[in-house]
């Protein structure tokens, strides 16, 4: 019992002696002021065009759009090419010689024919190339005066210019990004002429079909033999 007494002093007298170095440590601990939470930071907005990411998209869909259409006005107008090549064939060599013998076919064959004939003229004027002459120099790129993504215009200057060039367009990302928007307005260009040829091609082809078929259905109606003298071999007679 005594043992324990004096074992329990022995604590008491321990926790006396740590008392004041704790209540030191709480009012050093209350004195030292409170860190304010720590916020994030908001990064700046870009006072640019746009990030790096959403340019490219564009400028990816913009070319992928302007080549598809490209490739549909090509193959409208090899189609307008060969259906007039075809009838123009047909024309002149099942009809043509039948003139002589029936007069009355002559309107409408010129109408068929040269209705065709100017479609076929607008397609190929349609789907032929067409390159820029225009001279380019280095001094024009670096003063960003040229477009020389586009083969019409550095076809002309020499390699080491070209390569020159490019370099420095591909440094220079605001020249890179106006060079392309020039391609595509270019592009855009073509793409105009393409489609008003090709307009005109189709309405030409529509208006002499329709005369051409019109007049031939008034040839048949006026002359019955005309229609019978077109079935017959061209050294034949009729019944």
């Amino acid at each position: 019992m005594d043992g324990e007494n004096k074992q329990a002093d022995e604590v008491g007298e321990v926790v006396a002696g740590l008392a004041p170095e704790v209540a030191e440590t709480a009012t050093v601990v209350a004195d030292t002021p409170a860190k304010p939470p720590k916020r994030k930071k908001k990064k700046p907005k870009a006072s640019g065009i746009g990030s790096s990411r959403g340019i490219e998209t564009m400028f990816r869909t913009s070319y992928r759009v302007h080549m598809d259409l490209s490739s549909l006005a090509d193959t409208k107008a090899n189609i307008m090419i060969s259906i007039n090549g075809i009838i123009i064939s047909i024309t002149l060599a099942s009809v043509a010689p039948r003139i002589a013998v029936n007069p009355v076919l002559l309107w409408p064959t010129s109408v068929l024919v040269v209705g065709c004939l100017l479609a076929l003229v607008y397609a190929v004027l349609a789907a032929r190339p067409r390159v820029s002459r225009k001279s380019l120099t280095l001094e024009d790129i670096r003063e960003n005066r040229a477009n020389i993504l586009f083969f019409g215009n550095f076809v002309n200057m020499s390699e080491e210019d070209f390569v020159e060039g490019m370099k420095d367009l591909m440094l220079d990302p605001d020249h890179l990004y106006t060079n392309m928007v020039r391609d595509l307005y270019g592009l855009g260009q073509v793409l105009k002429r393409k489609f008003e040829m090709l307009r005109v091609s189709y309405n030409i082809f529509m208006v002499a079909l329709v005369v051409g078929v019109a007049l031939f259905i008034w040839a048949f109606a006026t002359e019955p033999g005309a229609a019978s003298g077109l079935l017959q071999p061209l050294g034949g007679t009729g019944p």
